[in-house]
């Protein structure tokens, strides 16, 4: 157990560790079998008591959250963005939101993670560091696949930073699809927002879904062909904004789902947001 960063980073640089923090994926993942005890596939470097990895700060529009702040914490945070905040309302369950962490959830990489879909829609960035230096990349740059992200063996996760000056009135749509809203996986969820500009068009959208592909699909081409229309327009652009989304939405099927629901649920809703909800958006006074 490290007293402090400067010495997990020092302790990572010199051998594989297997970092831990709330261990709500990991101790799934490395134990197969109940009645047999957790077994990493290497010695483990707990980082729950490193003061560095739990603090929140503001400055100017950036919030910058710590690696190992926990679910809980970070929903009672008067900072939390109000997006960010309906996301955790039904993420896991009580127990797990105790013990997950921030960190944890991005690392973990899984495509169904609850937290991707808004981390990637708001273009938010993770802190690397390592003994040597550091580095800030977009979190949707991280992840390269399931289970799979660009995190160098000497390399912690200590920070989460994301902008939150979004409109007061600004748009925000939040759909998980799941056996339960709260307390199961994700068959798919999809976090959507957007900005109006002052003469009634769409200034921006950003739409992210997770768990139909190998990474959250966010679309940005469709982005650009939806952004600068009305109301009016904007119902005009919808056929070629979902023909872009239908080629990256590639599911597969598991144990919780198929790939045709998955792809019929995920163009629905997107659907659904871009001929219902977004033109009442632009349409209110």
């Amino acid at each position: 157990v490290p007293g402090s960063l400067a010495e997990a980073l020092a302790i990572r640089g010199r051998a594989p560790v297997r970092p831990v923090a709330g261990g709500t994926d990991l101790m799934v993942q490395h134990r197969p079998h109940a009645p047999i005890p957790v077994r990493l596939d290497a010695p483990s470097l707990f980082l729950g008591r490193l003061a560095e990895l739990t603090a929140v700060s503001r400055k100017r529009s950036i919030l910058r959250i710590g690696a190992t702040v926990t679910l809980r914490q970070l929903q009672e945070l008067p900072a939390c963005p109000p997006g960010l905040r309906e996301v955790l309302r039904w993420f896991a369950s009580p127990a797990v939101r105790n013990a997950a962490t921030i960190g944890g959830n991005i690392c973990n990489a899984s495509p169904a993670g609850d937290l991707l879909p808004w981390l990637i829609a708001r273009d938010a960035t993770v802190v690397l560091e390592e003994a040597g230096g550091r580095r800030e990349i977009p979190v949707a740059d991280f992840i390269t696949g399931p289970g799979q992200t660009v995190l160098r063996q000497a390399e912690l996760l200590t920070a989460v930073c994301v902008r939150t000056d979004e409109e007061p009135e600004g748009f925000r749509f939040y759909r998980k699809v799941a056996p339960r809203r709260s307390n199961a996986l994700s068959k798919l969820a999809v976090y959507a927002q957007a900005q109006r500009a002052r003469d009634g068009t769409l200034a921006a959208v950003q739409i992210a879904v997770g768990a139909v592909a190998p990474t959250v699909v966010r679309c940005r081409d469709a982005e650009a062909l939806l952004s600068g229309r009305n109301a009016v327009r904007l119902a005009a652009a919808v056929p070629d904004a979902l023909s872009l989304y239908d080629r990256q939405i590639v599911p597969i099927d598991d144990q919780r789902s198929t790939s045709v629901y998955r792809k019929h649920t995920a163009l629905a809703l997107i659907r659904y947001i871009l001929e219902d909800r977004l033109p009442d958006y632009l349409e209110r006074t």
